[in-house]
């Protein structure tokens, strides 16, 4: 690919991997293609964050299709993942420490594919107080961080499908297709309270972003090697 390739714009399907946030994919990503064509600027951007805990699919747009963005963005999106039954955590994740542990004896699979059912369609929902959204011009996560209390008010979402793949233990595997602003670390702690159990989330990948799939995704490393060798 070309430099003029890059500025005229393209859209790169990138696997994020654990522990990386997506704002640190597109820097590296910005910074080995500026390298790579010895340029000072280029735009790049990506179509919807995933969390540091999150693996998969990150669309990320150069040059001009940075514009196409919020088209991307507002994608049905689709996410596997692993719900743990019987605990929560402030932060619906493994963020942060388990700080509530429930009985699951009453659990059975039969509920829980039954209990998917109260989540398909419109439904409200509130986002996690450990997340990037901002109140106040502060994110969530500040006030969360330090242990201030804050209103968090709930928005509708729209969940298309929810099954469940499989069930070991207090595990529950799923797959989750649902709109633009849902998250599924809020859906992992109510889908515990609705099994009165609790819940919290333990994997999530995202798979699909409209009809782009992570299995056309390169690694970063991938990336970084299909590109020229470093301009001197």
């Amino acid at each position: 690919m070309t430099l003029e390739d890059y500025k005229s714009g393209q859209v790169l399907l990138i696997d994020k991997p654990l522990n990386w946030t997506s704002f640190q994919v597109v820097n590296k990503l910005r910074w080995e293609i500026r390298q790579a064509y010895n340029i000072k600027k280029i735009k790049v951007g990506h179509a919807g964050t995933l969390d540091p805990l999150a693996t998969g699919l990150l669309v990320i747009c150069t040059g001009k299709m940075t514009k196409q963005i919020n088209t991307f963005q507002g994608q049905i999106k689709e996410y596997t993942g692993t719900i743990v039954l019987g605990s929560t955590t402030p932060s619906f994740d493994l963020e942060t420490e388990i700080n509530e542990t429930f009985s699951t004896k009453h659990i059975t699979e039969d509920l829980i594919h039954e209990t998917t059912k109260q989540f398909i369609g419109e439904i409200d929902q509130f986002p996690p107080v450990f997340s990037a959204l901002k109140k106040d011009g502060k994110r969530l996560y500040e006030y969360a961080r330090a242990g201030e209390d804050v209103e968090v008010k709930s928005r509708k979402i729209f969940i298309k499908e929810f099954e469940i793949t499989k069930i070991e233990d207090n595990l529950v595997n799923f797959r989750v297709v649902c709109s633009k602003g849902t998250y599924i670390r809020s859906l992992a702690n109510d889908f515990g309270k609705a099994l009165n159990s609790g819940g919290h989330l333990s994997v999530l990948r995202r798979t699909k972003i409209g009809d782009f799939n992570v299995d056309k995704a390169l690694s970063i490393e991938a990336f970084i090697k299909a590109l020229p060798p470093k301009a001197e």
